[in-house]
């Protein structure tokens, strides 16, 4: 309690008693003192931020689970294996051999495949799809379980985790705050949490294109593509969490398609669409074609002439590739964990162009 509410419950007491000494006085001052240092609780991320519900967990893995499916999934994953080896690469850099790994939202282990028996011994998949995990792939040598969780609400016991990686996988997640204080509470003293998530500017082509549509269209606007974090949001999670030592990087992927039908094409392929619980019901086949169209204008170009294609669409899908270390439970100064490497936060650009035949 505070000051002022001591100051209530002393005046209460001085008119319902008419008199009340000094000692009585100090007396129940520090039995209000003491209750309130011990109500005090620590700090979370939860507590600071709070917990938003913006996107539909059960739609997401249905389309999850819909797309690892598919025959034809591979050729869409091209984006999720590039960001599972750069974030593997993350893990090389740091000079231990962690002996108790958890890949989190690991697909088909985009991120374990790379390990080797020196960096990471022992590696436990979880994802909300058996398929994916069927068909996961593991670095020779590493230990390996699969075990089908969500990462919204996994769970495993306090300081038992050394090394906790995610690839673009908590983007879809909405307690997210949540989700790193449980990440937190798993990490031993100096564990390590490396984690690449879609940021925002996300798709922002296809979000312009698809409002520009249905506002010309319909006279309004709807949530087609889903909001996506921002770096200051990430930064103050893991702040708030008890991370030391975070870092968030930036890495641009520019990718070039054919047209933007190839783009909604790979988004469903990879489970990667709309999922907010604000979505229209469906998107109807007269605002594909106008936002198609629009899409190619306004970010189409004419390519080279050994092109076999006609308008070359870009898309950039900037992701956050985002660094925290456990720590010790109790207060202390910053100081740089084992094997740490000394990285400053960059940005980074990637061309790609995808093949029109596939």
């Amino acid at each position: 309690m505070s000051q002022s509410a001591i100051f209530k419950y002393s005046v209460k007491n001085f008119f319902t008693n008419k008199l009340i000494g000094p000692s009585n006085y100090l007396r129940n001052a520090y039995v209000l003192r003491y209750q309130s240092s011990k109500s005090t609780k620590t700090k979370t991320a939860s507590s600071v931020y709070g917990t938003m519900k913006i996107f539909d967990r059960n739609a997401k893995i249905l389309q999850r689970e819909r797309a690892a499916q598919k025959e034809d999934y591979h050729l869409a994953e091209y984006i999720k294996e590039e960001i599972g080896w750069r974030t593997a690469d993350r893990v090389f850099d740091i000079k231990r051999t962690f002996k108790n790994a958890v890949e989190l939202g690991a697909g088909r282990g985009y991120v374990s495949r790379h390990f080797l028996p020196d960096s990471v011994e022992k590696v436990t998949l979880c994802d909300t799809s058996q398929t994916h995990l069927d068909k996961a792939i593991i670095g020779d040598g590493v230990k390996y379980v699969k075990v089908v969780m969500d990462e919204e609400n996994f769970e495993f016991p306090e300081d038992s985790v050394d090394l906790l990686v995610s690839s673009l996988a908590l983007h879809w997640v909405n307690d997210l705050p949540g989700c790193f204080d449980r990440v937190m509470r798993c990490l031993k003293p100096d564990g390590v949490f490396l984690a690449s998530v879609f940021g925002g500017g996300t798709l922002v082509e296809l979000r312009q294109a698809l409002q520009l549509a249905e506002a010309e269209r319909r006279g309004g606007v709807a949530a087609h593509v889903s909001p996506f974090t921002h770096v200051q949001d990430i930064g103050g999670l893991l702040t708030a969490a008890g991370f030391t030592l975070q870092t968030v990087d930036v890495d641009a992927l520019k990718v070039w398609f054919p047209s933007a039908w190839h783009v909604m094409r790979d988004v469903r392929a990879l489970g990667e669409g709309n999922a907010a619980l604000s979505r229209p019901p469906h998107l109807s086949r007269d605002l594909q074609f106008a936002a198609a169209a629009l899409y190619d204008h306004m970010y189409g170009k004419v390519p080279a002439r050994t092109s076999r294609s006609g308008t070359v669409a870009a898309c950039r899908p900037p992701s956050r590739s985002l660094t925290g270390w456990g720590g010790s439970r109790t207060p202390r100064s910053p100081r740089r964990a084992p094997g740490a490497p000394a990285r400053s936060p960059s940005r980074t650009c990637t061309d790609w162009r995808r093949s029109p035949d596939t």
